[in-house]
């Protein structure tokens, strides 16, 4: 079974949940890093023969539209991340599908191709937005990788689907792709992208791949860009906070070119297309 690569392209200042983080009106001010590491990331895909989805922040797609258009160029999955970088806990439906319609519409027009896919900041879809699957479908989206069924501190949602499954959505349905967990004693734990992705040695993560693989499950690997960059920027945070955000930040390029060798990778619109299950739902 193939494994999906995936790509959240945000900068280094879109940390959730901090005090000291700035907000939407400071960001333009800041010096970016996203530029150059994306580029990294596209050429390590290349070197590899692999294709990913790519889910722009709309904010980052806005300011660097040849970034969203050199990914579609090289054919990788152009994808949504919302355009804010918001939680959907903290926003109201028709707020969240103002927000994801607004990046699904600019990625759209920079792109001139379909954007059928979502990811929401943070994993942030919980029990506590029951329209959120509703409101993405109105917004025109087809399938969505925003649930995170474990503990998590943004997010996190307790579902015994966490395989690829459809949702019923008003009058439709949306293919649900879960954040791949592994168990271990019992607890679903996920090993395979951002902080996660960080800790865990390589080791621990390649056995973890395999038992998802083994369970008939794809991998859904996913990084972000500051994550092969451990000279960018520091926000001030909590000592607990900032292990959580930069902890082996220097590992991760040799881990991402371990997956890129070892496992069989797709974009997620690939994947959907090659699975008869998944396609005959659509």
């Amino acid at each position: 079974m193939k494994s999906i690569l995936s790509v959240d392209v945000e900068d280094w200042f879109h940390i959730l949940g901090l005090s000291s983080a700035p907000g939407l009106n400071e960001w333009g001010s800041l010096p970016s890093h996203v530029e150059s590491n994306f580029m990294t990331l596209l050429d390590l895909f290349e070197a590899g023969g692999v294709k990913v989805t790519c889910f722009f922040l709309g904010w980052v797609a806005e300011r660097y539209p040849h970034l969203v258009r050199e990914a579609a160029a090289r054919g990788h999955e152009i994808a949504s991340h919302g355009y804010a970088h918001e939680l959907v806990f903290r926003q109201g439906p028709e707020e969240f599908r103002e927000d994801a319609g607004k990046s699904k519409l600019l990625l759209e027009d920079i792109a001139g191709r379909a954007v059928k896919g979502y990811r929401s900041a943070g994993f942030s879809s919980t029990e506590a937005t029951p329209w959120f699957f509703e409101q993405l479908a109105e917004a025109g989206y087809i399938y969505d990788s925003s649930v995170f069924p474990a503990a998590r501190e943004h997010g996190g949602m307790k579902t015994a689907d966490i395989g690829p499954h459809m949702v019923p959505a008003g009058s439709g349905h949306i293919i649900e792709f879960p954040i791949s967990v592994a168990r271990v004693m019992g607890r679903p734990i996920c090993f395979f992208g951002g902080g996660y992705l960080r800790l865990f040695p390589w080791t621990i993560i390649r056995r973890m791949a395999r038992k998802v693989l083994s369970d008939g499950r794809p991998v859904l690997f996913y990084i972000h860009p500051r994550e092969i960059d451990p000279c960018h920027p520091r926000l001030p945070m909590s000592l607990r906070r900032r292990f959580k955000c930069y902890v082996n930040l220097g590992t991760v390029r040799r881990k991402l070119e371990e997956i890129l060798k070892e496992f069989d990778l797709t974009t997620f619109e690939d994947f959907i297309d090659s699975s008869a299950d998944l396609r005959v739902n659509r």
